[in-house]
């Protein structure tokens, strides 16, 4: 079994050579990261076999993409896209699910199944991969446009809803009674979250980081910045929902902070690293055989689906 740094060579080696070989042929490299994937993954050729590292390599990727991305946006962004995120989001999950679940009784004259395995189907169809489509409107130069804010809304109902679908899905078969009590649990988790994020994150914010400023130690603020987001990924994994999402939070919440620019310069002489991170994440999200690893990837978040 390959240690960690030798399993993060074999993914950085590999995700160079599908780019090269995939940029050669005029594809977008994204298809290189996949087609890699599927080849040194357990289900191929196994070279990257121990899926439990995998995952964790590929959450980081994931994590920083959409720590980035969320400095992009801010509270009053995001509450202009309530309706977005409420309201397209829901539609797109509950009509894909209904299509998905109306479609399996139409094909039950070919091929029988049940309502279970339709509702657990439509999940999974109703699911997309944040990490993908974020990264692809970053590349476009698309998140401030129209239409990407309308994906972005639908990424962040996903992140919401593929809580409740983990716990719906492996309940269908238990007591109603259960089911219901379960659902009431995971719902008061994620309000706990935004709780916990919005409001007391919100308010200590940005006098921690005038506290760490004061310093004027560049490594302690970009240890300070390190702490936050993978903080804020930890409550919001520890709480049932994904890794990503609470990145996402974390960037949009020091958005709202002074310290926005300092941040991104910060970061900027950090680009290669952080596109070589997301590149592993992407590589390793993919040659994953388990759901959870290539869910919702990442949502490698953890969702019923393979698609942020």
């Amino acid at each position: 079994m390959p240690s960690v740094l030798q399993l993060t060579l074999i993914l950085l080696a590999s995700g160079v050579a599908g780019v090269l070989i995939f940029r050669y042929f005029g594809l977008p490299p994204i298809l290189g990261y996949l087609a890699i994937g599927v080849l040194i993954g357990p289900k191929a050729f196994g070279i990257a076999s121990d899926s439990e590292t995998v995952r964790y390599l590929a959450e980081f990727g994931v994590v920083f993409l959409m720590f980035s991305i969320g400095l992009e946006f801010n509270l009053q962004k995001l509450r202009a896209m309530r309706s977005i995120v409420f309201g397209l989001g829901a539609s797109q999950v509950l009509l894909t699910m209904a299509l998905t679940i109306l479609s399996s009784f139409l094909l039950n004259w070919f091929y029988p199944i049940s309502w279970q395995a339709a509702l657990a189907l439509g999940g999974a169809l109703s699911m997309s991969s944040t990490a993908i489509v974020t990264k692809l409107l970053s590349d476009r130069g698309e998140l401030e446009t129209e239409h990407g804010r309308n994906v972005i809304g639908v990424l962040l109902f996903q992140d919401l809803a593929v809580v409740f679908l983990l716990i719906l899905l492996p309940a269908l078969g238990k007591d109603p009674k259960d089911l219901f009590f379960a659902l009431g649990i995971a719902l008061i988790k994620i309000s706990i979250a935004l709780f916990l994020i919005f409001f007391v994150g919100r308010q200590m914010m940005s006098r921690w980081f005038r506290l760490v400023a004061q310093f004027r130690s560049q490594e302690l603020f970009m240890l300070n910045l390190l702490l936050i987001v993978l903080g804020f990924s930890a409550i919001t994994e520890h709480l049932g929902l994904s890794l990503a999402l609470g990145a996402f939070l974390a960037g949009m919440l020091i958005s709202e902070t002074p310290f926005r620019h300092q941040v991104e310069e910060g970061l900027h002489p950090q680009a290669p690293a952080a596109h070589g991170s997301h590149a592993v994440g992407r590589a390793a999200a993919d040659l994953c055989g388990d759901p959870v690893c290539a869910g919702r990837s990442g949502r490698a978040d953890g969702g019923p689906a393979a698609g942020p």
